[in-house]
Order: structure tokens, then sequence, then C-alpha cells
């Protein structure tokens, strides 16, 4: 199961450091990890890995303790454009950027038993 969330006020950048730190892990481990995460993106991915978690318990009928991360895959968003008045009529930019996080979880057996 997967989980997506667009638009979040993070930049790409800040917010794959964090999800380095929960690739390839269990669920049950990335949410702990995430939880005492002191980091903006640490309550991100909590709540996003949480709801791939729940959505593979629930429509798939998958056990919690049984879910690893695969994959988390942090884009970029679009960009707000402001800017901030300088001396003699000019403008300095401020880039305000935005992420897109997508989460895919799967259970440990099902792929244990489709390599084989």
């Amino acid at each position: 199961m997967k989980a997506i969330i667009r638009q979040i006020r993070i930049t790409s950048k800040k917010l794959n450091l964090v999800a380095e730190l929960v690739r390839g892990k269990m669920v049950v481990e990335a949410l702990e990890l995430l939880r005492f995460t002191p980091k903006k993106g640490g309550a991100i991915l909590f709540k996003a890995i949480k709801s791939a978690a729940s959505n593979a318990v629930e429509n798939n009928k998958q056990k919690l303790e049984d879910l690893v991360v695969k994959e988390i895959v942090v884009t970029e968003g679009t960009t707000f454009k402001r800017s901030v008045p300088i001396s003699r009529g000019r403008m300095h930019p401020i880039l305000k950027r935005n992420a897109h996080v997508t989460i895919k979880v799967e259970a440990i057996k099902a792929t244990a038993t489709k390599t084989k």
C-alpha cells in the first residue's frame, strides 16, 4: 500500500535527510524513530508512514508487525515566489519551496513468497 502527501511546506532536501533514516526499516521501528526525531520532517513522515500502514492494515488485511517501508520518494513541489524590496527600487527573490512525498509499505511475508 502507499500514501501520498502533496504540497508540504518544507524543502525536499530537508525532508530527504529525515527520510534516509527510515528507508528499508520495519514500520513499527520507523514510527518509533520518527516520533523522537527533532526535525519538522519527522512529524510529516510519521503521519505519512502511519497513513500508509493504516491503508495496508484496513484495505489489504496485513499485520502491522509484518510491514516494512519499501520505498520513500521525495520530490519537489511548486515553489512560491516572493520578494523583499531593497534599496534603489530593486527586489531580492525569496523562494518558498514545497515537496511531495510518496511512501510505499509492503509486507515481508508477501515479498518472501513472491521470490520463491
